[in-house]
Order: C-alpha cells, then structure tokens, then sequence
C-alpha cells in the first residue's frame, strides 16, 4: 500500500469517526464503561473527537512530509496504556502510516474501543488487516513502542532493552496564572483539570500562581464541573483525600469536589490539584526547568510566553505534538 493510500484511508476513518450515528458512539461508550467505570459517554466521545482533529487529509500530509520510511517493513510492538480512552492511538497511527506492522498489546483497562476504530479502518481500507495485529504476549518484535508508569518503565527497559524503543513514563501536566485571566479563561482552565477525571498527562494537575492569588474566584468559577463530583469514583478519592488533610491538619481549600493544596511536588492524587507559588518570572523559569522531565504541557494565556498550549485545549494535540517530545516518525523511519 502507498504512503498516499494510507492517507486518504486514514483521514477517511476520520470523516467516519466524526458523523459516527450517535446510537452506535453511545454502543461504544456502554462497552467501554462496562469494562472501566471512568469511561463514561463524555470521555469517549472527547477521545474520538481528539482523533477526528488529527485524522484531516491537510495535517497527515503535513506530518509525513519531512520523513522517508523504509520499504521493508518492521514489526512494532506496542504496549497500551489505560489511563484514558484510546490514549496509544497515536502510537498506532504512527506504526500504520510509516507501513510497519503493529503488534498491539492492549491495557486491560482499555480493550475495547481500539479494536471497534481499527475495525472501522479497515472495513475502509481491507490492506490494513495485515498491518494490524492484537496480542496477548509482545514477543518477535523489532522495536518496541511502551508506556506506562515510571515502575513499568522500568520493567519495560529490562525485557525490552535490546530492542529499538521508545519508553514512556508518567507525566503530568501544569497551568501559569497570572491573576489576570477573564474568567472565560478559568472557566477553560477547567476543561484541562477535570476532562477524563484528571487521569490523561495532559491533564493539569499543578498551578503556578503569583504570591497573593485570588484562589476564592478561582474555586468559585470552577464550580460549573461540579457534576465531577457525581462520580463515585470521583467522589471516593475527595473524600480520601480530604479526610486524610483534615486528620493530620494540613492546610487546603476545598469547594465541595475538588481540593487545593500548596505543593512542591507536580503529581497531585485525584480530585486534588496543588499549587505553588512564584514571586517573578525567573522564578517561574527556573521552577519549571527543575520539573522539565515531568511535564507534559505547560497551559496558560499566550501572554506568559512561559505556556506552549492555550486554555481548554491541552487534551486536543496535533498530530506531530509528541508525547514526552519523542518523535515517533523519525524512530520509526531509522529502523
């Protein structure tokens, strides 16, 4: 199949994907929800949409443009994290437009929803079904694509260290405020703390905010996600949280479903969001250069010139926004 066969099927899927007849997106979201009950209609439908907005003819031929793949083609393996609905997604579309095989082990937390897409791409295009292979066991690749926490990673750069890879650990992501930001903005900054239950990378899970922050503005925009708070699993990690706060006395703010605490550290638990304070932009440089490793996406006002992703859209990447900043199609075209 043709690097241009490729594209045009993929960007079909795409048009298929976004006029998906509702009664079957919400098949879709019941099977997926059976299996993990933070996958709820909400999610599954920000997933696809997400993959839509990168599955356009004009940025597929963008994207490969730069790149020229090889003809024999390799098998990958690639190792699925769960955390959010179709998060490998990429990976995949990496593997098949590159023309490489995928040897595709699925999270149990997220076996579902892959196999209806790739069942749709190929229903478009019958030559990706010998690209695309579900596994039990990822054994006789040769490269492996692998993502999961920073202990899995570890496992993984054991059992597959003498292949070709790329490992992925946890990362999370984090917002710049400045105390000036309308509240449509705030309003938005929501949308990256509380879209997928705060579980994607992309999620915000850390503030930076200026000595002084008006922090009972912010708690009170924010209570348009209240509806977060309906969720029992959701639910089940505030009041973890917070019962743990109150018994050992440590300072935070709370507005009913989700809780503020100052914290050096850039991983919060569930319904919990730190932050931490900075007294000048250097400052401010110098604390997110110390945690570059662990950041994903920094979010804020195109003003800061510290932020990369505006308000309300760190969970919707282009198609060449890396995870980890890793460039999948130039490892994949070096095999």
């Amino acid at each position: 199949m043709l690097l241009l066969q490729r594209i045009n099927a993929l960007s079909q899927l795409g048009k298929q994907l976004e006029t998906l007849p509702k009664e079957e997106l919400k098949q879709w979201a019941a099977k997926a929800g059976n299996e993990n009950r933070w996958f709820t209609p909400e999610p599954v439908k920000m997933a696809i949409n997400g993959i839509v907005k990168m599955l356009t003819k004009e940025a597929l031929t963008s994207w490969v443009e730069p790149y020229r793949f090889n003809d024999t083609r390799k098998r990958i393996g690639i190792v699925m994290a769960g955390n959010i609905p179709m998060v490998g997604f990429h990976d995949l579309l990496s593997v098949l437009i590159t023309g490489n095989i995928a040897h595709i082990k699925l999270s149990s937390q997220d076996k579902v929803l892959l196999p209806l897409v790739t069942d749709v791409l190929i229903g478009i295009e019958p030559k990706f079904k010998t690209q695309i292979n579900y596994i039990t066991k990822l054994e006789n690749a040769d490269a492996v694509i692998a993502t999961g926490s920073d202990n899995s990673a570890r496992y993984f750069k054991q059992y597959f260290g003498k292949h070709p890879h790329v490992i992925r650990k946890n990362r999370t992501s984090c917002a710049v405020l400045t105390g000036n930001e309308s509240d449509e903005e705030i309003v938005d900054l929501g949308k990256d703390i509380f879209s997928y239950f705060g579980l994607g990378c992309r999620n915000v899970s850390k503030l930076y905010v200026p000595k002084g922050y008006d922090f009972v503005r912010l708690l009170s925009l924010l209570e348009q996600y209240k509806e977060i708070g309906n969720h029992s699993k959701w639910v089940n990690n505030y009041d973890y949280n917070k019962s743990i706060y109150l018994v050992n006395r440590e300072p935070h703010l709370d507005n009913g479903f989700l809780l503020l605490r100052e914290s050096k550290e850039m991983v919060s638990p569930l319904a919990v969001l730190y932050y931490e304070e900075y007294s000048n932009k250097d400052s401010l440089k110098l604390q997110l250069n110390t945690n570059e490793e662990k950041i994903q996406c920094v979010i804020g006002s195109k003003h800061t010139n510290l932020s990369n992703i505006p308000f309300g859209e760190g969970q919707f990447p282009a198609v060449w926004d890396y995870a980890d900043g890793v460039d999948t199609l130039k490892f994949l075209s070096e095999l």
